[in-house]
């Protein structure tokens, strides 16, 4: 499946019904106030670049790099593939597209945070060599959360 990944603006009908889906998955499995889900105004701010794999034109999958106010790391946030394209490796397109826009910021290293019952992200994450960290920032008292990193290659500024 020949997949097109680049970063898009969030604010497109097709994007806005995979943030729908996201939402909807992710509140399936666990309460509100442990979904940490940015929604479209927070993808448009200043340091986020969100990246879409569409294939045929379709928007499939998305995934955000969040770079904060530290040179130290960035996040992976709303990493969500369509039902339709699972398991065809659209994930794994998606994150490397996300870690080499970290590795040309400068950026060290990339922090995630999944929650407890994704299994496959889980897999995902460690088979692309993230470790598991202590919960970290909003996620530390998260009961449903698991924090990774991975060092990108980049010396730290």
């Amino acid at each position: 499946m020949p997949t097109e990944i680049r970063p898009e603006p969030p604010r497109q009908p097709d994007i806005v019904e995979l943030l729908r889906l996201s939402d909807a998955f992710a509140l399936s499995l666990y309460p509100p106030e442990n979904c940490f889900l940015l929604d479209v105004s927070e993808l448009e701010q200043p340091g986020v670049t969100l990246f879409v794999a569409r294939v045929d034109g379709r928007a499939l999958g998305i995934a955000a790099l969040v770079v904060g106010t530290t040179p130290d790391w960035a996040e992976l946030k709303r990493m969500f593939v369509h039902e339709d394209a699972r398991g065809q490796g659209v994930a794994r397109s998606l994150l490397a597209a996300v870690e080499g826009a970290a590795r040309e910021a400068g950026i060290p290293e990339l922090r995630l945070e999944t929650g407890t019952l994704h299994d496959a992200a889980m897999a995902l994450y460690e088979s692309a060599g993230y470790q598991r960290i202590p919960n970290f920032g909003q996620y530390v008292d998260g009961p449903d959360s698991l924090c990774y990193a991975k060092p990108l290659g980049v010396p730290a500024r």
